[in-house]
């Protein structure tokens, strides 16, 4: 995962980008607001490490921020504050899990896996989603069992579909992203999403039209009363 750290302690801000890394995480360190508010719109990372307390600002503006942007990425705040109040505010204000400083190393990165299969579906280095499974070590891509040939520009477009399900993914943001360029007068990305529909069948890929496209989770079925 490319995981956007952002904290302002340089010994524990050195320590988890090790540990994270070290799990296979690719880490973007920043140590203030402005910074990380450009990485997330230039980078959009798949996942957010937040303190709270930052030499140009609190972590719950971010936050806020965040909720107005396109595809807003989990967030797990790591914080001193360990009032329930200022844990509670962190929560409702769209983080998705609040670790107390001081933790352990190893309690990080079980967090962040846990979050990364609730988001995601990431199991092994593996995404999935209904029939899909996604090995992204090996960039191998299974639909019911079946192996499925993609091209380089296919995979990396299902890649982030998948990773960001239920989130509706502008062209703008597909092109720039996955296919490396911003082509808007164009119809490459129309012709790589005809092919990976025809290649996945129907019920994955969903148009919004004038916005962009998005793959839905499956909704499970009701159980039984």
């Amino acid at each position: 995962m490319n995981v956007l750290l952002i904290e302002d302690d340089l010994d524990l801000g050195d320590g988890i980008r090790l540990a994270c890394e070290a799990e296979g995480h690719r880490v973007c360190w920043v140590r203030r607001l402005a910074d990380a508010k450009g990485q997330i719109l230039a980078h959009r990372p798949d996942l957010l490490l937040l303190d709270l307390g930052l030499p140009d600002g609190d972590g719950h503006s971010l936050l806020a921020w965040l909720r107005t942007h396109e595809a807003m990425p989990p967030v797990l705040i790591i914080s001193a504050r360990d009032a329930l109040d200022e844990r509670l505010r962190g929560l409702d204000g769209g983080a998705d899990d609040f670790l107390l400083k001081p933790f352990a190393l190893k309690e990080l990165l079980s967090r962040l896996r846990a979050l990364a299969r609730r988001s995601y579906g990431l199991q092994e280095g593996a995404l999935s989603l209904g029939g899909l499974q996604i090995h992204q070590a090996s960039l191998r891509v299974n639909l019911d069992g079946q192996p499925l040939e993609l091209s380089p520009s296919e995979y990396r477009l299902l890649e982030l579909l998948v990773k960001r399900a239920d989130r509706v993914l502008t062209r703008r943001f597909l092109e720039e992203h996955a296919l490396g360029c911003s082509q808007a007068e164009s119809n490459v990305l129309d012709v790589h999403i005809s092919s990976l529909r025809r290649k996945l069948g129907e019920g994955y890929i969903r148009t919004v039209r004038g916005v962009g496209y998005v793959i839905e989770r499956p909704v499970k079925p009701a159980a039984p009363a």
